[in-house]
């Protein structure tokens, strides 16, 4: 139980810094961008960032999760954080020299050939996002949660004020005459801020870090760096099939909509706002993540660590299923946060709700592998998974537009859970409480259900729906406690001592 609570901890605290941002994001910009930006310009701005997630992968090819296997490691402890840096610093001059030379070339076949700079901008941020992915690794496997945040969090904050000043400051100080900033600030590269913003925010996330640089070389180990890459190599598939699982709907709803280039990026800047309120599924199973992946390595020697993992991924569904549920009760205040011509999108929530609360699951589910050095296993496992996204895809979006992406991920996240169980099962028995798992999801499911009969009820009147909404919302919350009345109880008693 004590174990379940420093998880907690620290998951609340690594959360702090994605929820919070992302809240901030999602409070101050979403609702912004979405206002300011028409459903295309939108739409282009979700299309390079889904570009950007996939090459991130491919910058830090999992060299952190390396990082976490042999820094946990006594024998290898020393020269683990000098040996991946290295080797990620080398790559990364590498991949940005390449993506560099053929910036004219990219740019013209993602159709951007009038603002190159697009790419040249996302190039630095990659590049300095991925030079901080082992300090920031180091942060977590130092249980230093609170760094780790303020940093993460600053970076946010640098984002939202430098894009502030370009779309708001800029144009305000122009139309009071102030001359000399149309120096900065040119009124055909506003799509550019959103992403100037970011590289700036990365440029100062950088400069803390720049001592984690110093005198690495002295410890870098050639055969540690061979074992990484041997650990990893598998990991970077099953990240690029999660990154291709997760933005390949932007892409290819771009190019296999129903409609024109146009039109289909409208879409997808639609499908990318609605998408934004599923932020606290996201957020919760990031933090997790976060929090998990160096927690189960930290504690893998423990006798009792199976049933450890497996009391985790049972709270993980439990708080998992009260956010689908949540958010799906209440989604008519929630849905007013984004603008109005991106409202029509919000049907597809509850699939991806539910396909980001089964990743979470393939989370939990799939560290037997990496403990055991099965690393390939997983691979296999995300490459199918890959599979079903992409056919998923090309087969329903011609047909059912923007709800095919939606429909792939569920598909895909769900296949990959139930994958990394049943293999997990057979070579690594963790005992997880599956029953009450499958109590949780259910009912929070019954609940979306009920919820959808509201709008027949009450199609113009806000405040009965938000209520019985509520309502619903309420009654799973009772079941819950009934199902968990034991635990409830042993819990009081513990309190009134």
């Amino acid at each position: 139980m004590f174990l379940l609570k420093k998880l907690a901890g620290e998951t609340a605290i690594y959360g702090l810094s994605s929820i919070l941002g992302r809240l901030l994001n999602y409070v101050l910009l979403t609702p912004y961008l979405t206002r300011v930006f028409s459903t295309e310009s939108y739409g282009i701005i979700s299309d390079i960032y889904a570009y950007v997630a996939l090459l991130m992968v491919i910058f830090t090819y999992r060299m952190e999760t390396a990082f976490f296997r042999y820094a946990s490691r006594s024998e290898t402890k020393e020269n683990a954080m000098a040996t991946a840096s290295v080797m990620l610093l080398v790559s990364t001059l590498f991949f940005a020299g390449i993506l560099s030379f053929f910036v004219p070339q990219l740019s013209a076949l993602l159709g951007y050939e009038k603002f190159p700079e697009y790419l040249y901008i996302f190039i630095g941020v990659l590049a300095l996002d991925t030079l901080v992915a082992i300090p920031f690794a180091q942060l977590r496997l130092q249980n230093r949660p609170w760094r780790f945040a303020g940093l993460r969090m600053m970076n946010i904050l640098v984002n939202i004020v430098f894009l502030y000043f370009f779309l708001e400051l800029c144009p305000y100080l122009i139309e009071s005459d102030y001359t000399w900033i149309n120096n900065i600030y040119n009124e055909d590269f506003r799509i550019g801020y959103v992403f100037l913003s970011n590289l700036i925010a990365s440029a100062l996330t950088f400069f803390p870090f720049l001592t984690a640089y110093k005198n690495l070389k002295s410890r870098f180990d050639k055969l540690l760096a061979g074992n990484m890459i041997r650990y990893s190599a598998p990991l970077v598939i099953s990240a690029i099939a999660g990154i291709i699982n997760q933005f390949i709907g932007t892409p290819l709803l771009k190019y296999l909509g129903p409609g024109t280039i146009s039109q289909n990026l409208s879409d997808v800047g639609i499908f990318n706002a609605a998408a934004k309120i599923a932020v606290l599924m996201t957020l919760f199973t990031q933090a997790f993540n976060y929090a998990a992946e160096p927690f189960f390595f930290r504690h893998s020697q423990r006798d009792d660590s199976v049933l450890i993992y497996g009391q985790v991924a049972r709270a993980f569904t439990l708080i998992g299923s009260i956010v689908f549920l949540g958010i799906l009760s209440f989604i008519d205040p929630i849905g007013l946060f984004i603008g109005p011509d991106f409202r029509s999108g919000l049907y597809i929530l509850p699939y991806l709700l539910l396909a980001y609360l089964f990743l979470g699951l393939f989370y939990s589910f799939s560290i037997w592998y990496k403990l055991a050095d099965k690393t390939f296993i997983g691979g296999r496992i995300s490459f199918v998974g890959t599979l079903i996204t992409l056919l998923l895809n090309i087969v329903l979006i011609p047909y059912l537009g923007m709800l095919g992406p939606a429909i792939a991920a569920l598909a895909c996240y769900f296949f990959m859970a139930a994958a990394a169980y049943i293999t997990g099962k057979c070579n690594y028995p963790i005992p997880y409480p599956i029953d009450k798992m499958t109590h949780y999801l259910g009912g929070a499911i019954v609940g979306y259900i009920a919820t959808t009969f509201i709008p027949a009820f009450f199609p113009n009147d806000m405040i009965y729906r938000i209520l019985f909404g509520g309502i619903i919302f309420s009654c799973y919350i009772i079941f819950l406690l009934f199902i968990e009345r034991e635990m409830v109880v042993a819990w009081l008693k513990q309190k009134t001592k």
